[in-house]
């Protein structure tokens, strides 16, 4: 049976737009529409939606307090469209810290052009964020959705070498270097992990999150007032401090540069092809090539595979590969890409990453 949607938009062009879209995808269905805040709380109860998709801005309730409740009510994931400015940027971050699992982009401007580009991509990740909804809850999956689902890995990968369960320590020195890859879910598992570790955490940290230009900075402040480190957005050719993570601007890419101890982050704008932006890849690979078996490097969740091919050079260099569980991914692509390729050297649960970082030093 298909995945139940619920749309909550004040605008009805855009919730028009917004059924289009699903309607393209016969493994999604939408039952309901609302145009409040108040009237999404009901609905959303009412109706049991397999998941919402919800408008920041609207009256009588707006879209973070409806969030607030739906998430004390009835638990049904949701999925934020956001704006892309930095106000848009704020308002998502409240949403994701009230119980939100995850946000796409829309262009205000221009919501039709915004949804016929990335329409797709859109229903992609409804599903997904549907069917791990659906597991944590123990409900059979669609099968319209099930061959989406990437398998758990076993007690360890094949070949026995990586991937097992316990994460080794005592490995980095103290000109060593962690940097950390995420996508969907990442906005909630990156400081799950910075919040374990020790406040004299003495190594740079580089962090390439998927997410628009526009949240980075917004990110990193939010990071920054509330993690025991010091957490800034990175900028061109920023020498890498001890103690400090540096997040990648979104829309640039994000290359580690210099020698052991003195690492520093260039910047560049992205070329045609490269699909992800800040790459995960792209960061694993130049940190490898300068800091060799010195370098940890964490896969978090996310969709897609990118930070497999940036993990194998990582491996090739002696480095060290850690990757998120399925059990605490909200979306079990990345992760899962570094298991198969058996390059996981450990397979952690979100909440053991951090003391287990913070455990890696010699």
């Amino acid at each position: 049976m298909p995945i139940r949607v619920l749309i909550v938009d004040d605008s009805l062009f855009f919730r028009r737009a917004l059924r289009e879209v699903f309607a393209s995808d016969d493994r999604l269905e939408v039952i309901g529409e609302a145009s409040n805040g108040r009237q999404a709380v009901l609905k959303a109860c009412e109706l049991k939606p397999d998941l919402i998709t919800m408008d920041v801005e609207m009256p009588i309730m707006d879209g973070i307090s409806a969030v607030r409740r739906i998430t004390e009510r009835c638990r049904t994931p949701i999925l934020m469209l956001s704006a892309l400015t930095k106000a848009g940027a704020e308002a998502t971050l409240d949403a994701l810290d009230a119980g939100a699992v995850d946000f796409f982009p829309k262009n205000g401007d221009d919501p039709e052009d915004t949804l016929a580009r990335s329409g797709r991509r859109l229903c992609s990740r409804v599903r997904m964020l549907a069917l791990r909804a659906q597991r944590e809850n123990g409900a059979g999956a669609p099968a319209a959705a099930r061959p989406e689902a990437a398998p758990r890995p076993a007690g360890h990968a094949p070949g026995g070498a990586r991937g097992t369960q316990g994460a080794p320590s005592g490995f980095l020195s103290r000109q060593g270097l962690v940097v950390i890859g995420a996508s969907t879910g990442g906005p909630a598992a990156v400081p799950a992990v910075l919040g374990k570790l020790p406040a004299n955490f003495p190594l740079p940290i580089v962090i390439a999150q998927h997410m628009p230009g526009a949240f980075t900075g917004p990110f990193a402040q939010r990071l920054n007032d509330s993690m025991p480190i010091r957490v800034v957005e990175a900028g061109e050719g920023e020498v890498l401090r001890p103690g400090t993570a540096y997040v990648i601007p979104g829309g640039r890419q994000g290359e580690v540069a210099g020698r052991p101890g003195t690492y520093k982050l260039n910047l560049r704008d992205p070329v045609a092809d490269e699909h992800y932006r800040p790459s995960v890849s792209l960061a694993f690979s130049s940190a490898a090539r300068v800091a060799g078996s010195d370098l940890l490097a964490v896969v978090l969740t996310g969709m897609g595979d990118d930070g497999a091919e940036g993990a194998r050079q990582v491996v090739s260099a002696r480095g060290h590969v850690w990757a998120q569980d399925q059990a605490s991914s909200v979306i079990y692509g990345m992760p899962a890409a570094v298991a198969k390729a058996n390059l996981a050297e450990s397979i952690l649960p979100l909440g053991q990453i951090g003391t287990a970082i913070g455990g890696a030093l010699r």
